[in-house]
């Protein structure tokens, strides 16, 4: 298939080098020429086990290409991915600026029928807000071109992203027409031939499943580290607590080790955004707040 990456940050180039080493022809794109230049001669803005190897073979073979040009990614590819950064805004919301300038430049350069995925981390929604961001370029253009768009959220981790992203534990596709679901369907169905699901769902469902995802795994890491304290003062040991916990099939043994609190790229910023979520849609996440 022929993918277009838009951005090349920690998922965008995980992603687009992983997708080339199945077989894809695949075009990663930036605005930020020094990184095109690194990724060009061969090298990783990023250390992912395998990933500058896999950058160099895939780009030896013609599979793989960087640029800055990002209008040529649009004519030459079927599949447009979106994989831009959403950080947190001061009220905790993500910050949805690269989104809307990718989905809106996608709008006043389409030529003809595309499907844009959503691969960014996004609120509940904003698979609506591209298809009109997109529609409001078309129209200034008196252009009507059909295109679909998909969420299609990511769950990398750093350290094994690449593992992660050729071997998923699952793949989302949230999406509302067949024709759209078909073809990230047949992309992703070498990536789980180990057995794996693929699950097919509205694009609303996709994008709360990465927050949920995250936010619950913050949830364990906070539990343990509370439930900590308390053995603290009353001469408990929190490794056999979590031994014990652990090995129940119910509760599972990761994400489980008491620590000085979660941290990483996505964890905060993710809660911070269901809590805001929570506040726009007046349902209030009071368990959310406490994590």
């Amino acid at each position: 298939m022929k993918i277009s990456v838009f951005g090349t940050g920690y998922v965008g180039l995980v992603t687009g080098v992983c997708f080339a080493e199945m077989g894809n022809d695949v075009i990663c794109s930036d605005i930020d020429k020094s990184k095109i230049d690194l990724l060009n001669r061969g090298q990783s803005p990023i250390f992912e086990k395998g990933l500058e190897a896999m950058i160099k073979s895939n780009a030896d073979s013609g599979r793989l290409k960087f640029t800055t040009s990002l209008a040529d990614s649009i004519a030459e590819s079927d599949l447009l991915f979106i994989a831009v950064g959403t950080p947190s805004e001061a009220t905790g919301a993500a910050d949805l600026t690269a989104v809307e300038s990718v989905a809106r430049f996608i709008g006043k350069h389409l030529q003809s029928f595309k499907v844009i995925v959503n691969k960014s981390t996004v609120p509940v929604g904003t698979q609506k807000k591209v298809k009109s961001w997109i529609r409001e370029e078309l129209n200034r253009r008196n252009m009507s071109i059909d295109f679909e768009v998909v969420s299609n959220p990511e769950f990398l981790r750093e350290g094994i992203a690449v593992e992660d992203c050729l071997k998923p534990a699952r793949v989302i596709i949230g999406a509302e027409h067949e024709e759209a679901i078909k073809i990230v369907r047949r992309l992703y169905e070498p990536f789980v031939k180990n057995g794996n699901p693929i699950w097919v769902m509205s694009p609303e469902s996709a994008e709360l499943s990465k927050y949920a995802a995250n936010t619950m795994l913050a949830a364990k890491i906070s539990m343990m580290n509370e439930l900590s304290r308390l053995a603290y003062q009353t001469g408990a040991d929190i490794e056999d607590v979590r031994k014990a916990v652990g090995s129940d099939p119910r509760i599972g043994p990761h994400f489980l080790f008491a620590g000085v609190g979660y941290g990483g790229s996505c964890f905060p910023k993710d809660v911070r955004a269901l809590v805001n979520m929570g506040e726009k849609h007046q349902s209030e996440m009071f368990l959310m707040k406490a994590i």
